[in-house]
Parts: structure tokens; sequence; C-alpha cells
């Protein structure tokens, strides 16, 4: 199957899926998968950041905190709707991402490492010392979210679908951002910065927006994870959910966007899984998990899959040549020669 038809076969299986598991599953999994809608949106700007520029990011729990909080205070304090808070926690994520970018752009490796690191250790403390706005250590409740009137589904409901919905739009968005000019400049400033700069590739320009569209996806996942919740605070977004979505990218896979939704599932999963097979100590089990996948998946549960696929075509037999072929060709061989 050639891959302009695999690509749109792929991802109309898994809208499919999407669409029809709340009439399937459990009503607590269908809760537990708006979590992985709002992790996947997350890991998806991690992976045009990282995986494909290069650029390490431990901060990013830093800029869902940002999206999670400005949607949360329009709403509790000013008692505007979601559906306007959440692109203004885009907007908010996205300028604090570019300003980070260009300061980050001085940084590189474990430097820039390191500074997003603080970034996302001091989050927190920040957001505990502005009581007055934030709520301090208490942080904001919220109201859950409800189906539009008219709409006869729970309210659960109605916030997977909206999720999957722009969890969607994202992940389009972002497929058609890095499809062109861009995302070839990205991908050049990774693999030879200096051979890119040579050929006319501007890294003030590309690694500035790559880092603004990352906060963008952050904001809204930070925004859709308060909805979800319907509560924030500042131990919500500690430096633990920055490794955590970390983890997600690169145990999904740094180099596609299918990584993204394979690392929400699995980031998500993972651990009520380790806490069922161990309840005494779920993180060793986590842990010990971790680190098998890294050995035998080092790029990632969908570049293993995706090698394994490889093999097994190779291994495929080609068809024997039938009979009347077979024929030919020993008629060809036997066929005598003019001098």
């Amino acid at each position: 199957m050639s891959p302009s038809v695999a690509r749109p076969l792929r991802v109309a299986i898994a809208v499919a899926l999407i669409a029809l598991l709340p009439a399937v599953v459990p009503s607590f999994v269908v809760f537990d998968f708006v979590y992985v809608a709002v992790y996947a949106i997350a890991i998806l700007g991690l992976i045009v950041l990282t995986g494909m520029n290069g650029q390490i990011s431990l901060g990013h729990g830093a800029f869902m905190a940002l999206g999670g909080y400005v949607a949360a205070i329009l709403a509790h304090r000013l008692g505007w709707p979601y559906w306007i808070g959440v692109p203004l926690a885009a907007i908010a994520s996205g300028a604090f991402g570019i300003l980070i970018g260009v300061i980050a752009l001085r940084l590189a490796g474990v430097y820039l490492a390191l500074a997003t690191f603080s970034l996302g250790v001091a989050t927190p403390s920040f957001l505990k010392h502005y009581k007055s706005i934030t709520g301090g250590f208490g942080g904001l409740s919220l109201d859950p979210v409800t189906a539009p009137l008219g709409i006869p589904v729970s309210g659960q409901l109605w916030l997977y679908y909206v999720a999957w919905a722009i969890a969607g739009a994202a992940f389009l968005a972002s497929a058609l951002l890095v499809r062109g000019r861009f995302g070839r400049a990205l991908r050049a400033l990774r693999d030879n910065p200096i051979a890119a700069i040579s050929f006319g590739v501007n890294p003030t320009y590309y690694k500035t927006l790559a880092f603004g569209w990352s906060a963008v996806l952050a904001g809204i996942a930070g925004a859709f994870f308060a909805m979800t919740t319907a509560y924030v605070s500042p131990d919500t977004f500690t430096f633990a959910l920055s490794i955590t979505l970390l983890i997600g990218a690169v145990l999904g896979g740094m180099l596609t966007f299918w990584g993204a939704l394979v690392g929400a599932i699995v980031i998500e999963f993972l651990p009520l899984v380790a806490q069922q097979i161990n309840e005494a100590a779920p993180s060793v089990v986590y842990g010990v998990t971790l680190i098998l996948m890294m050995f035998f998946v080092p790029d990632g549960i969908v570049g293993g899959v995706q090698r394994l696929t490889r093999r097994l075509v190779r291994k495929t037999p080609s068809p024997l040549p039938s009979e009347p072929s077979v024929l030919a060709a020993s008629m060809a061989v036997d066929r005598p020669t003019r001098e």
C-alpha cells in the first residue's frame, strides 16, 4: 500500500476509534481519554520543538500552567465561558513561548535544558505568591463543563468530543505547518545548523517560532486540563508534569506525530497499570517498565513498530512466477539463434 493511501487510512481508523470509544468502554475510561487528548496536544508541541528542531525543554509544564490559569481566572473571577478562555490561553502561552524562545537563542543542549528546568521549578512558587489572582495554595475551583442546550449528552461526553476535536485540529495545523519550508528548516537546524545557516535558514526566526507554536499547544492543553479537573492549583503544574510530558514524547516517538498520541496513552495508563501490578511500590514497576521500553524501543514505540513492519515486509517472499511465464522463459532459452 502506497504511503499516500496508507496515511489517510490510518488517520481515518484513528478518528473512527475515537468517535466510537464512548459506546464500548465505561464512563471512567472515557474520562481518562479526555486526559489522553490533553496530553497528546502538549506532547505534540514537544515533538515539534524537541523532535523536529532539537531544542530540549524541561519546562513545558510552565506553559501548561499559564494556559490553565488564564482559562481558570477568566472563568472563576470574571465568569467568562470556556470557549473564550481557551483561545486566550493559547495566545498568552504563545506570547510567553516566543519570549522564552528569544532568550533561548543563546542557549543550546544542556544549557537550554537547565534554563527551561529552572522555569518549570519556579512556576509553582510564582503561582503561590500571587494569592489574590491565582488563589495561592488553595488554587481555583471551576464549574464543571456542561453540554450546550439542545445537545442531549452529559457534560463529560461533551468534553470528550470537544477535547478530541481540538486535538485533531492541533494535529492538522501542526502537520500543515511542518510539511513545507518551515518543517525542512527545523530539521535542517536540528541536523546541521551551520549548513542550514549557510543555505539562508534564519535560526532566530525558526527557533523562536518553534518555541512559540509549542507553547501555544501547551497553553491549549493546560486550559483543557483545568476544564477537565474543574480545579487548578500550583501543585497541579509541578516540574513532574514537565518530565512526564517529555517521557511521553520519548516513549511514543520523537520523530512522528503518532508518537504524541501513543505517548499520551502510555503516560495516562502506565501508572494505573503499575499500581495494579504492585500497590506497595508502583513507582518501581513504572520505572522498570520505562527502562525496558527504552532498551527495546530506543526510538519510541511508534519507531519500533515501524522497524518491525519494515522487517516483516522485507522477509515476505516474492511471488513465484506463473506457469506461462516459466514456459515462455524456457522457450526463449531453447530457441535457436540465427547465425
